[in-house]
C-alpha cells in the first residue's frame, strides 16, 4: 500500500505545471527562511542589543534599535582593568597551541593504531576508547593536584600540554577510522623503497589525510575557544584570562553589571569561530563525510 501511495505521489508531482512547481519552491524556501530566522533570533537579538543604548537593552520590545551606538564596544574593550585585547591574545595562544598539539599527537597515535603492529594493540585501543566514557569531572581533581605539584597552576601549561600528549581520544578514534580507509598498498610500496614508518606517516599518510586533520583542527579550535570551565579552574589572574573568562567579569552579583559591554564583547567573541569555520568548511564536511564511512 505504501509503494502504491509513493508511486501516485511521484506521478502527481510530475503532473505539476512549471508555475505550480515555482509556487511550491517559493513556499518551501519561505518556510525554511522562517525557521532559520526563528533559530537565529537569539543571535540577532544579541547583535542588536550590542548597539543599543544601555537604558534600552531590556526595555525596548523591538529587535531593531531606535538609535545605533558603538559605546558598548568601546566601553567593553577598554572598560576593564585589563584590555580585552589581552584576553583575545591569551585565547589565540591557547587555541593555536591546542590545535597544533592535537593534530600532531593524535595523528601519530592514530597512525600507530591503524598501521603498525605491536603487542596488546587492541587492548590499548580499547583503553583509549574507554577514556571517552569518563566525564571530565572524574579526572579533574587528580589533574589539578598533579599540575599544582608541578607549579603549573595559573599558567597556560595545564590547558596546552595535555594536547601534545594525545589526551583527546575522540580525535584519535576519528583519525584511526580515516587511516584504515587508505590503501595499505601505499605502505607496502613505500617499505619496498626503504621508507621507515615515520617517513610513511609524514610523506604519505598526512598529505592524504587533510580532510580529517582539518576536522580535528576546527573542532579543537572551537572547543578550546569556547571552553570556560578549564580556564576557570587553572587561571586566577586577570592578565591570564581567556575571552570566556573576560566575559564573566562584566557581570557582578553584588554590584552593577555592564550588559552593553557584555553583549558587545560576546558578538566579537563569535567572530574568530565564524571565520575559522568559514575558511575550512569544505574540509570539515569532507572529513566528517568520509570518516563516517570508514571502518
Amino acid at each position: 500500500m505504501s509503494d502504491t501511495t509513493a508511486k501516485l505521489t511521484v506521478v502527481g508531482a510530475r503532473k505539476l505545471t512549471p508555475t505550480q512547481r515555482k509556487i511550491v519552491s517559493v513556499l518551501t524556501h519561505a518556510a525554511l527562511l522562517a525557521v532559520s530566522v526563528l533559530m537565529l533570533y537569539p543571535l540577532l537579538w544579541l547583535l542588536a542589543a550590542s548597539f543599543r543604548p544601555e537604558n534600552e537593552i531590556f526595555t525596548s520590545a523591538s529587535i531593531w534599535p531606535s538609535s545605533w551606538s558603538l559605546d558598548a564596544y568601546i566601553r567593553g574593550w577598554n572598560g576593564l582593568r585589563t584590555s580585552f585585547s589581552t584576553f583575545y591574545l591569551n585565547s589565540f595562544i591557547i587555541s593555536g597551541l591546542s590545535v597544533i598539539g592535537n593534530v600532531m599527537a593524535c595523528s601519530m597515535a592514530a597512525f600507530a593504531f591503524a598501521r603498525l603492529n605491536f603487542k596488546f594493540k587492541n587492548f590499548w585501543f580499547a583503553m583509549m576508547l574507554m577514556t571517552l566514557m569518563l566525564p571530565y569531572q572524574v579526572t579533574l581533581i587528580p589533574q589539578y593536584v598533579l599540575f599544582r605539584q608541578l607549579g603549573w597552576v595559573n599558567t597556560f601549561l595545564p590547558l596546552v600540554v595535555p594536547k601534545f600528549l594525545a589526551a583527546d581520544g575522540f580525535f584519535i578514534f576519528l583519525m584511526v577510522q580515516f587511516f584504515r580507509g587508505l590503501p595499505k598498498e601505499l605502505d607496502e610500496a613505500a617499505q619496498m623503497d626503504g621508507c621507515s614508518p615515520w617517513r610513511i606517516y609524514w610523506k604519505i599518510i598526512l598529505p592524504l589525510s587533510m580532510p580529517v586533520l582539518a576536522t580535528a583542527a576546527i573542532f579543537t579550535f572551537i572547543w578550546t575557544w569556547d571552553d570556560f570551565f578549564g580556564p576557570l579552574i587553572y587561571l586566577s589572574e586577570m592578565k591570564t584570562y581567556t575571552v570566556m573568562l573576560g566575559l564573566r567579569t562584566f557581570t557582578d552579583s553584588t554590584g552593577e553589571s555592564d550588559y552593553g559591554g557584555l553583549f558587545a564583547m560576546s558578538v566579537l567573541s563569535i567572530v574568530p569561530i565564524f571565520l575559522f569555520f568559514l575558511f575550512f568548511q569544505r574540509l570539515l564536511i569532507e572529513g566528517i563525510a568520509t570518516t563516517g564511512m570508514k571502518r
